[in-house]
């Protein structure tokens, strides 16, 4: 693999559904690749969650949660070896990931303003270097013109069990049963919203994890950024 550090707003989109590993294997691929990562998925939590903070309601304060979004102050930090989220210079990594903001991230996510806003910001974080970044429309919307564009999935059961494994380690008290059904809900409301769908793009490399770790899937990955690289 050839040094990609110079490679000035070279872009790897990586798109899925929830639980399909991809905040793992891009963080991976970023690092390896000298890369910057950037969670989109964060950036919508992180919407959803000052908006819990404000009380405003989903389907009812659209326009007062778009207006908001677009005044928040995005920064993607590394503290202490690991990557962190700022928002308006606090640390929302932690309280971005609890259930109740993760429910109300799709729905808010749904919010065309939102979505114009976050775009906008995405877009300028990978204009001065070379970004993997994560999410669910990125091959799509946000960088259609990306140099590699990988779609990521997995069985719903699959996902479920990752998602449960990972809620039972921090103490949450969960049943497998419940969390495959909030994955299928999860799922159908991503893949049908009317603004930027979940759906590969059409030049998208379509990879299963289904019986895979993440070192494999990274290998995977980094061996299509490496092709991409020799073809340049």
């Amino acid at each position: 693999m050839k040094n990609t550090t110079d490679q000035t707003g070279c872009m790897v989109a990586i798109d899925g559904p929830a639980g399909a590993g991809k905040s793992t294997v891009a963080k991976a691929v970023a690092d390896r690749a000298g890369f910057t990562y950037i969670d989109t998925g964060a950036m919508y939590r992180a919407v959803a969650y000052r908006a819990l903070q404000a009380g405003l309601q989903v389907g009812e304060d659209d326009d007062a949660i778009g207006s908001m979004a677009g005044e928040l102050a995005f920064e993607f930090v590394t503290l202490d070896g690991s990557r962190q989220l700022m928002v308006d210079g606090e640390d929302v990594s932690v309280v971005i990931r609890t259930p109740e903001v993760g429910a109300l991230s799709s729905p808010v996510s749904a919010i065309g303003e939102v979505r114009e806003h976050l775009v906008a910001a995405q877009r300028q974080m990978a204009e001065s270097v070379p970004v993997v970044m994560e999410g669910r429309d990125i091959g799509t919307v946000v960088f259609p013109d990306a140099q590699l564009k990988i779609f990521l999935t997995a069985s719903a059961q699959e996902r479920a069990r990752r998602r449960y494994e990972e809620l039972v380690a921090k103490g949450e008290q969960v049943t497998y049963e419940d969390v495959l059904a909030a994955q299928r809900e999860r799922d159908d409301r991503d893949r049908s919203r009317e603004l930027a769908p979940l759906r590969p793009a059409d030049d998208a490399v379509q990879l299963d994890t289904d019986g895979l770790n993440a070192e494999q899937v990274v290998e995977r990955i980094m061996q299509f950024l490496s092709d991409q690289g020799e073809d340049r």
